[in-house]
């Protein structure tokens, strides 16, 4: 039987890292919370055997059920009719398999019926998801929008809503319109307060609306009269059952086929206020935004596993000229540069799951008492890793997505591009992780920031102190002075110029950054030590071309290029 958990152990691993013990302590409130329930944990042995046990059922239901189903709702995808969208027939099934097995509001605490798992383990549950069926994931991981709910809204608002979706209420964030894509500030969605009603009343268009005939949804509107910018807009909240909404259309995409992609119309739609007016995209938003970036990573990172299982099988079964296909140097020399790429991109992956998880802790902690110095210091830090963090897994991640997927389909040769076998798929699936969620683009103006003041310097420097190899440390200290050296001749040569290289200077750091990751993992057995040295080897070429272009490609050539491209 295929299990999705039990066949890769790079999963389990995760409850080994060092940090770990420390974030399930402050998620349990030191366990305290096993006196008022009694499948809580007792202490963190008992917490980490629960862990285990759940992720094996969710593994296998990701390898029985969703994965076999993926071939079909690909086919099949959702229709919409009358306004409203019925999912494919497989993604119903998985639906309702995960609810009754109670796995949604993995994340929620007890009292809302949800599971109370730290970040790791439902970004560990969306990348299985996503190994099985990329489409799915995002109907799964858009359960996270509770999380929203959770942190901003009220005492009311959150009885009302987080229970119905621990037992399985669907949701989506609404925040793209026709004219409002990246540049979210010029969202236009008109709320009006409704005296009469005492409620909000929502009327306008959203689109590219991701699983858009939720039962919950989280929506960007402008509650301000007469503005124009983020200042007028804030978070709203609707439930499916007020009415008000309906499904235009669903867009016919070129991959996640399972995922229904809509263009929503609000009709004097009622909905109720989170948090403060004036704040929706200044404040929430964002929040919700990183939330959504981690998801797509852990996504990407699924796609990837899924892409390099079926590569590395085909190739050990597929034969020519008397030889299995691994065996030609051309093949191994591909899975290996993919197989280091996945390990990056995981190690990358559940370090931000970790800050994530610790922000969030002392998140919830202060608002029952004052933070400790000590407690202040640690939130502040993981906060900042997490914001800095965040983009460069988004980007790097579905970038290697598309790399992975487009490797895998080589592998197969003609095979690959024919839709009997999955890595087709794959690669459809794969293609849009670098799009939605922020560009890769977006996601280097995100990082570059920690690139101008620093942070993003001093934060290798951390990762790289902790190598007790002098030579393989003093290969770290050459790649951070390559990157030293880009930031500064990028910085000598004007903002526009500084902003021409960004993304090179994003991608160098990282690379370091993930060699680092990966080599802290390096003693775990042959695999983890064969990708830190494959992929430091090839981060350092990587960095160094990098430099080499940022050196060579002037003020005057990059003058040139935009004086032919722009008429």
């Amino acid at each position: 039987m295929e299990n999705f958990y039990k066949d890769n152990d790079r999963l389990k691993h995760q409850f080994s890292h060092p940090l770990f013990k420390e974030i399930v302590a402050l998620r349990e409130k030191n366990y305290t919370e096993h006196e008022e329930y009694d499948f809580a944990p007792a202490d963190f042995d008992d917490a980490v055997e629960c862990y285990d046990k759940t992720m094996e059922v969710f593994g296998e239901i990701c390898g029985e059920t969703i994965a076999v189903n993926a071939p079909g709702v690909d086919k099949q995808g959702p229709k919409c009719e009358n306004g409203r969208v019925t999912y494919a027939d497989g993604t119903q099934e998985n639906h309702k398999v995960l609810t009754q097995a109670s796995f949604y509001g993995m994340s929620l605490p007890r009292k809302y019926d949800g599971l109370n798992f730290p970040t790791v383990l439902s970004i560990m549950a969306s990348e299985m998801v996503a190994r099985a069926d990329a489409g799915f994931e995002n109907i799964w991981s858009l359960q996270d929008c509770a999380e929203t709910i959770n942190e901003f809204g009220d005492d009311e608002l959150k009885a009302a809503m987080l229970p119905k979706i621990s037992l399985g209420a669907t949701c989506s964030m609404d925040l793209t319109e026709p004219d409002a894509g990246s540049d979210l500030q010029s969202a236009m969605l008109k709320a009006t307060w409704d005296e009469e009603a005492q409620t909000w009343r929502l009327n306008g268009v959203k689109r590219f609306i991701t699983n858009g005939d939720a039962d919950i949804k989280l929506i960007l509107a402008r509650s301000e009269e007469g503005t124009s910018d983020a200042r007028g807009l804030s978070l709203f909240v609707y439930d499916k059952q007020w009415g008000g909404v309906s499904v235009r259309r669903i867009e016919h995409k070129l991959g996640i086929h399972g995922s229904p992609t809509c263009e929503l119309v609000f009709d004097n739609a009622p909905a109720k206020l989170i948090g403060s007016r004036r704040m929706g995209l200044i404040k929430y938003v964002m929040s919700l935004m990183n939330g959504a970036r981690l998801g797509i990573g852990a996504q990407a990172v699924g796609i990837s596993e899924a892409a390099l299982h079926a590569a590395e099988k085909y190739a050990s079964e597929r034969r020519q000229f008397n030889q299995a296909i691994v065996e030609f140097p051309a093949v191994y020399e591909m899975l290996g540069v993919m197989r280091s790429k996945l390990d990056a991109a995981r190690a990358l992956l559940y370090e931000t799951a970790r800050f994530v998880d610790i922000s969030k802790a002392y998140s919830e902690i202060s608002k029952e008492r004052s933070l400790e110095p000590e407690e202040r210091q640690k939130y502040k830090a993981a906060q900042k890793n997490a914001d800095m963090l965040t983009p460069v897994l988004k980007m790097m991640s579905s970038e290697y997505s598309n790399q992975i997927t487009y490797d895998a389909i080589q592998v197969f040769g003609g095979s690959g591009v024919v839709e009997e076998f999955p890595v087709e798929r794959l690669y459809r699936d794969a293609r849009v992780t670098s799009i939605y969620e922020g560009t890769s683009q977006m996601q280097v103006v995100a990082a570059f920031k920690y690139v101008g003041n620093g942070e993003l310097l001093a934060g290798m420097r951390k990762y790289v102190s902790a190598v007790d190899c002098p030579q393989t440390a003093a290969r770290f200290e050459k790649m951070i002075a390559d990157f030293e050296e880009g930031c500064n001749i990028c910085a000598a040569g004007g903002s526009e110029f500084n902003t021409f290289h960004s993304r090179r200077l994003v991608e160098m750091a990282g690379h370091i950054v993930m060699s680092a990751l990966l080599y802290s993992d390096k003693d775990l057995d042959e695999r983890a030590r064969t990708s830190f040295e494959h992929y430091m080897a090839m981060s350092e070429a990587w960095n160094a071309e990098r430099l080499a272009y940022i050196k060579s490609f002037d003020e005057a050539a990059m003058a040139r290029l935009k004086a032919s491209i722009i008429k």
